[in-house]
Parts: C-alpha cells; structure tokens; sequence
C-alpha cells in the first residue's frame, strides 16, 4: 500500500524516527508501517553534531539507500531545505526518490536551517517556498511520492502567520501539511480545525520540544494522520550509551550491565543471521 493510500485511512500512521539500516531494521520488527528518517538524527549519529544544518543532501540520500536496502517499509525523509533554491529543491527530489524515500518534508526556514524547537530561526518569504514546492512536484517520478510541506512560522511570525502561509503552501500543491512547534494543544486543535478535513496534518513530538508530548491515539483524536517521533530512539540511545561507557568505565566489564543488552547470539537472532546466511548458500555451487 502506497503512504497516499494509507493516508485515506482515519487511524493514524505512527512513523518512528529512525537513522541507519539497524534502527529501521528494528523499528519494522517493531510492527510500525513507515518510518521516519531524521535529518536531526543523522546529524546527532553520524556527524556527532546538533540539527544546525550540517547534513548534506548525499549524505542523506546515501543513509535512505542503506536503509530501502534493508527494510521494506515506506520512509518518510526530512529534506530539510531542499538546500538552496528550488532547483535544488529539484535535485533533492530526484536524489531522494531514487535512493528509495516515499514522501520528502520540506520545510520554509532560511538555509542553513536548524531543528524546528530551537530558537532564533529565520524564515524565506512565502513565495519562494511556494516555488520550492511547485519545482519539486514538476521533478517527482511518481505521483505515489508525497511532498510534506512545513512552516516553521509559529516562533518567527506568530500562529496567524503560519496558518496562512500554510494555505499557500497547499494551494502550491503539498499533499501532507506540517505545521512545527505549536505551543498548546489548542493551537493543535486549531490547526485540525482548519486543515483536517483538505490535507492530512503531521504531528511532531519532540521530548522537551516546544510542542506538548502526547500519544498517538490522542493526536488522532485531535484530527492529525500522521505522527513522527523523530529523534526519540537517539535521545534513548544517548543515555544508554551514558550509562554503558559510565559502567565499562567503573567496573572495567561489561557484565554488570549485560542484563541491559543483547548477547552475541540475540543481537544475530534479531538481525536474522542464520536466515541471511541460509539465503546465500543457495547460491553455492559445488566444485566440479
């Protein structure tokens, strides 16, 4: 089932952040339907850096290859920018799209962009966000590949700002609207209000965000289709990895904290090792 088909349904789509092969592995053992591949959690895992706009477009596109390579599952990609202009909107597309992603967020903050619940972001003008998904839309090779336009306008023009510029960005031709970082769950009910029944609304829950934390059968009842959790699984990582390395450290072992992990032979029964290697040997041919 295409993510445009899955969206006519009314229970929400839950799309886990996710950031490498192993978590999307993982996430779709898990059960979820999509995924959500996080430019904030690629910038936190594989550059060490905070989501500042470091991430490059390749090395996104390579992250959602390895990934369309091990899972199959439709992924959501944060396209961030699109960075530059709308022919690199353009290119972004088409780089995305070939490397696997199903549906591109882009977002209307000036580039360098930086994670939507941090202060002092700055925003293009609307027009030219316009332009940005509009040139996407003539660039895309299939109409299955949905375009997720973001503002970011709450906590730069106010909410009136953002829900006009959010008009225009659908009238521009986006297929999923996402409205970052409202301050209450009645500006969620207020964006619900005047969307829910034009456009499918994605929700961003971010742990110590701007936006109150709330569950996924709550956000459907608010009037939302889609929600991420995007950089959750490395927040949780993060602070296992602390008291992992804390308890090496101290203890010079691991083995007061192997009851939190997986031995040797778990973490290969999870990643399907025996099944893997059962696939190749039917591809050995024997000598003479």
């Amino acid at each position: 089932m295409s993510l445009r088909d899955r969206l006519q349904r009314k229970d929400i789509l839950v799309a886990p952040g996710v950031y490498d092969p192993l978590t999307a592995a993982m996430a779709a053992s898990a059960g979820f339907e999509a995924l959500y591949l996080s430019g904030a959690a690629v910038a936190y895992t594989r550059l060490g850096q905070p989501d500042i706009g470091l991430t490059t477009a390749s090395e996104m596109a390579d992250t959602m290859a390895l990934i369309a390579d091990r899972v199959d599952l439709p992924v959501i990609i944060d396209a961030d920018t699109g960075f530059g202009n709308a022919l690199n909107a353009q290119r972004t597309m088409r780089l995305y799209e070939r490397a696997g992603a199903r549906a591109l967020q882009i977002e209307d903050q000036t580039y360098p962009k930086r994670c939507g619940h941090l202060k002092d972001k700055s925003l293009i003008d609307a027009g030219e966000m316009v332009g940005k998904i509009a040139a996407m839309t003539e660039a895309r090779q299939s109409s299955e590949t949905l375009i997720i336009a973001r503002t970011d306008a709450i906590a730069v023009e106010g909410f009136a700002a953002a829900i006009d510029r959010a008009n225009r960005y659908l009238e521009a031709g986006a297929d999923v609207m996402f409205i970052e970082a409202p301050r209450s769950r009645e500006e969620m009910q207020s964006i619900s209000d005047t969307f829910e029944h034009r456009v499918p609304l994605l929700a961003n829950m971010v742990e110590g965000g701007q936006t109150p934390v709330t569950d996924a059968a709550d956000l459907e009842g608010i009037g939302f289709s889609i929600a991420i959790f995007p950089g959750g699984i490395v927040r949780a990582l993060a602070r296992t990895m602390q008291d992992f390395y804390g308890s090496l450290k101290a203890h010079g072992s691991t083995k007061p904290f192997q009851p939190r992990m997986f031995d040797f032979d778990g973490l290969n029964a999870e990643l399907g090792t025996a099944e893997i290697l059962a696939r190749g040997k039917r591809f050995e041919q024997p000598d003479g």
